[in-house]
């Protein structure tokens, strides 16, 4: 194998040695003999190459037409050499569904592969999530390498119970009078929207919250907008934020801070936003920030009575 690829190598090298000097000269430019000699030493070209060829008697225009077509016959060898090194690509496992499926326990039991896999895309274009998410098996991993049949990925259970309870509300929905021109269709992707969990994006922060703390909470819901923003899974108005605030202000007013400023920086025309945002400084006991504040929340609502209340009473002589 080494010796037959070093042949082929030193093959090609030398065809494309006479082809850099046909496309020399074609491109108008005098190519060294010594260069063009298959027998020249590697310093015998370097050296000739380092004085440089000459200018025939030819356009600008078309000498630099020219050196593309050789600068893409150049590439065109270095890929090829490349392919030649890397080797055969190795043939890919195949997989396909199979006739009889085994263990089926929601779905028909005679249910073959070909009707399968229409409700089993669906459950992963519903969820956002892949096979190993409920079966056995590696992620990135041939599908000819799972085990789809085992029950110990507790998920699978749980998409059981889903499917279940699926068609326990569509029974339901049937005894119902239809609002618009065609009756309700219940299916997963009506709550889950993408996500393995249908989740309010006030809940999901809150669980981040509770589990990793005010910093990570808020890292979080930077992610989870920009994956999600625009497409609908979570509202991403100004109440998840502010309502996290008030969660967070019960053991964290200064944590609270960090959390109704962004929103404050999210929707800074909201006067409630402010309002919040104050009530967090206030709390801390910042109380020059908290007057800061609530005069902002008054001027983007002038009929918002609390700041008015709050400044009021920040107003009052302090007892000695």
């Amino acid at each position: 194998m080494g010796q037959s690829l070093l042949a082929a190598i030193l093959y090609h090298q030398r065809v494309y040695q006479s082809q850099i000097a046909v496309s020399w000269g074609w491109c108008g430019l005098h190519f060294p003999a010594c260069v063009r000699s298959s027998h020249a030493t590697q310093d015998q070209i370097l050296n000739e190459i380092q004085k440089g060829p000459t200018l025939m008697k030819t356009s600008a225009r078309s000498v630099q037409v020219r050196l593309l077509i050789v600068a893409w016959q150049f590439g065109f060898m270095v890929l090829f050499l490349a392919i030649l090194l890397a080797g055969p690509v190795p043939a890919q496992e195949s997989w396909s569904w199979p006739e009889k499926p085994k263990n089926l326990q929601v779905l028909p039991k005679d249910w073959p592969g070909s009707r399968l896999q229409p409700v089993m895309t669906g459950f992963t274009r519903a969820l956002g999530v892949r096979c190993s998410y409920c079966h056995k098996g590696e992620e990135g991993k041939p599908l000819s390498t799972y085990d789809f049949a085992p029950d110990e990925n507790p998920n699978k259970n749980r998409a059981r119970e889903m499917y279940r309870m699926l068609g326990s509300i569509n029974d339901h929905l049937k005894n119902i009078q239809p609002s618009g021109d065609q009756r309700v269709n219940m299916w997963c992707q009506t709550c889950h929207r993408g996500r393995p969990r249908p989740t309010t994006l006030e809940e999901e922060l809150g669980e981040q919250y509770r589990k990793n703390g005010v910093e990570s909470a808020l890292d979080y819901y930077a992610d989870l907008k920009q994956k999600y923003y625009g497409r609908g899974p979570y509202d991403f108005g100004e109440n998840a934020l502010n309502n996290l605030g008030y969660e967070v202000m019960k053991k964290d007013p200064t944590g609270a801070v960090l959390v109704l400023r962004l929103n404050a920086e999210e929707f800074p025309q909201s006067g409630n936003v402010w309002d919040s945002l104050a009530e967090a400084y206030m709390k801390s006991g910042n109380l020059k920030e908290a007057e800061e504040y609530y005069q902002k929340a008054l001027a983007r609502d002038a009929t918002d009575q609390n700041a008015k209340d709050m400044l009021a009473k920040l107003k009052e002589p302090k007892e000695k």
